[in-house]
């Protein structure tokens, strides 16, 4: 299964994002992880299958909506009032077996895209 990225940028203080993955195939739960320069990957966003189940890292908590639409094999992430702390690469990840729920556990996902840079300037 590929993951392909699309809809990063460059954008100003309190903009707005939209970053779309499309898989080639099928995949159960999903999630947005991101790399700021010099720092970890941190979970940013999950959802489970039906989308019924979602999850927020409390710093995009209210800013950051993640959506999905299984009849076309893809997941977006809707950022608002964007802020320059959210510059990272982001990446999208599923999983290949079907569980009921999201996971914010890295080790959990067995698909990466090759990530979309997002920068927010100041």
């Amino acid at each position: 299964v590929q993951l392909v990225e699309s809809g990063g940028g460059l954008v100003q203080a309190g903009g707005s994002l939209r970053l779309s993955c499309a898989a080639s195939e099928r995949t159960f739960t999903m999630a947005w992880f991101r790399q700021a320069p010099g720092k970890e990957r941190n979970i940013v966003a999950s959802i489970s299958w039906n989308g019924g189940s979602t999850y927020y890292a409390d710093s995009v908590k209210g800013r950051f909506t993640i959506s999905k639409d299984n009849t076309k094999n893809m997941m977006y992430l809707q950022m608002n009032s964007l802020k320059p702390e959210d510059t990272a690469v982001y990446y999208c990840a599923g999983r290949r077996v079907y569980t009921p729920t999201y996971s914010v556990d890295e080790n959990d996902y067995d698909y990466w895209g090759q990530g979309a840079q997002v920068t927010v300037s100041s």
